[in-house]
């Protein structure tokens, strides 16, 4: 029976080294060498510190800085108890609910309104008010960005084209000219912004 058992367990062994650990460590190697930015978790550094992650949005709040796309994620307290706890990144997911859910439309109507509270009328972003897959996407649309200049631009006491040109040099265009769609950064667009003046 050992004789039958040996070749099994020598296979697990095998691969377990193999596929656990010799492969996954040369691509580890390999994604640094290529991509250190990436590999290294996208982090933004400033004067020699990490100061975020270009790839996890962060909750900015008030009128001097852009809004990010809203964030579904939910934690429990010491309690037990729901509560929000926007782009954190142990917790990532959406909120799971049906385009058709009530409670879905009434939290969009809720930041719809919200959205015209600090923006005035017109037409809302449909990812000012939705959240992405991830719930710590830090990308918005160029025109999510663009409709949010002028109120961080007058809370900032800066001229509005100056924000704007700011948005423009911050974004991405689509891959291709045609692959997507436009977009900002949030996380990058503020730290440019905590720079000016």
């Amino acid at each position: 029976m050992i004789r039958e058992i040996r070749p099994a367990l020598s296979l697990v062994v095998l691969f377990t080294l193999a596929l656990g650990f010799i492969l996954p460590g040369i691509f580890t190697q390999v994604s640094q060498a290529v991509f250190p930015f990436q590999a290294g978790g996208s982090l933004i550094v400033q004067n020699g510190q990490p100061v975020a992650s270009a790839i996890i949005g962060q909750n900015f709040t008030g009128p001097s800085w852009f809004a990010s796309r809203p964030s579904a994620l939910m934690g429990t307290d010491a309690k037990g108890n729901a509560i929000a706890t926007p782009y954190d990144d142990s917790e990532s997911g959406a909120s799971n609910l049906a385009p058709t859910s009530a409670a879905l439309l009434k939290t969009i109507q809720a930041r719809i309104a919200a959205w015209h509270k600090t923006y005035g009328a017109g037409e809302v972003p449909a990812d000012a008010v939705t959240t992405s897959g991830s719930g710590v996407d830090p990308d918005i649309s160029l025109a999510n960005a663009l409709a949010q200049a002028p109120v961080v631009a007058a809370a900032r006491h800066m001229p509005v084209d100056d924000v704007v040109a700011l948005v423009n040099r911050i974004a991405t265009q689509p891959a291709l000219g045609f692959i997507g769609t436009a977009n900002v950064n949030v996380v990058q667009l503020n730290l440019a912004l905590s720079t000016m003046r």
